[in-house]
C-alpha cells in the first residue's frame, strides 16, 4: 500500500466518525440531565486521562521528531502552556460548571458497559508495542473528527481572536443552554492549537508507519471507530434518544 493510499484509507475511516445523536446536541434538543450523561462519559472515557495516554506513547521512545510532537501535545493538554495556561481537563470542568454541574459529579461517574469497553480498548492501544499504532488510535482517531479530511487537505491556519469568539457564540452550549462565553476556554484552546495538532498527527503516522504495518494500523483505527459508535449508541439510549428512521 502506497503512502497516498494509506492516507486515503485513514481519511475514509474518519469520514465515518459521526454519530447520529450529534444532531440532538448541536440543535439544542437535549435537556440538562441528558447533557450530564453525555459529558460525564466523555470526561471519564478520555478527556481526563488523554495526556496520560499520550505520555505512554512518548515513553516507548519513538523517533526524535515524533517525541517533539507528542511532548508539545502533552504539554498543552496537561498545562495549557501553548494556549490559555490551564490543562484541558481543567477547562472541561470549568465548562461543566457553566452548565450548572458540580465538579464532584465527574469524579466517580459510572460508565455504561459499552463505554467501559471503549475505554479499555484505549488503555490497551496506548500501551501497544508498536508506538505508531498507538499514535494512530490516540492522535488520529480519538483527537480527530469527521472534519479531518477538510482540515488535513488544507494548510493549518491561525484563527484570529474575533473568529474564535464567533465560533464560541455559535456553540450549542452558549447558543441553546445559556453557558457564559467566559466558561468556554476549552473551545478557545482547541481553536488555538488543534489545526497544528491534526497535521502533526497525520505527519507522524504517515511518515513513520512501515508499509508492512499499515494494514495493522488501519485495522486498529477501524476497530476504534466500531467501539466508539457502540459507545455513543449506548449513551444515546441512556439519554432516551431514538434514531429517526
Amino acid at each position: 500500500m502506497k503512502k497516498s493510499a494509506f492516507l486515503e484509507a485513514l481519511l475514509r475511516i474518519m469520514d465515518d466518525k459521526h454519530h447520529w445523536a450529534w444532531e440532538y446536541f448541536s440543535s439544542g434538543r437535549l435537556s440538562t440531565a441528558q447533557l450530564k450523561i453525555h459529558f460525564q462519559h466523555e470526561y471519564t472515557v478520555y478527556v481526563r486521562d488523554f495526556p496520560v495516554f499520550l505520555s505512554r506513547i512518548l515513553g516507548t521512545n519513538p523517533p526524535l521528531s515524533v517525541r517533539h510532537m507528542l511532548a508539545e501535545n502533552i504539554y498543552e493538554e496537561e498545562t495549557g502552556g501553548l494556549s490559555l495556561g490551564h490543562s484541558h481537563p481543567e477547562l472541561f470542568l470549568t465548562m461543566m460548571e457553566g452548565l450548572g454541574f458540580r465538579r464532584r459529579d465527574f469524579e466517580h461517574a459510572r460508565l455504561l458497559h459499552e463505554a467501559r469497553t471503549y475505554r479499555t480498548w484505549l488503555e490497551h492501544m496506548s500501551s501497544h508495542r508498536q508506538w505508531v499504532v498507538a499514535a494512530a488510535v490516540l492522535t488520529i482517531f480519538v483527537e480527530g473528527s469527521v472534519k479531518d479530511r477538510k482540515e488535513i487537505l488544507s494548510p493549518p491556519e491561525n484563527k484570529h481572536p474575533e473568529d474564535i469568539e464567533s465560533i464560541i457564540s455559535l456553540h450549542p452550549l452558549v447558543r441553546y443552554h445559556g453557558v457564559s462565553p467566559s466558561r468556554m476556554d476549552l473551545i478557545r484552546a482547541h481553536q488555538m492549537v488543534e489545526a497544528g495538532h491534526r497535521h502533526d498527527a497525520y505527519d507522524m503516522v504517515l511518515n513513520h508507519t512501515p508499509p508492512a504495518l499499515r494494514e495493522s494500523v488501519l485495522r486498529c483505527v477501524k476497530k476504534s471507530l466500531s467501539l466508539w459508535l457502540n459507545y455513543r449508541d449506548a449513551v444515546a439510549r441512556a439519554c432516551g434518544i431514538k434514531q429517526l428512521s
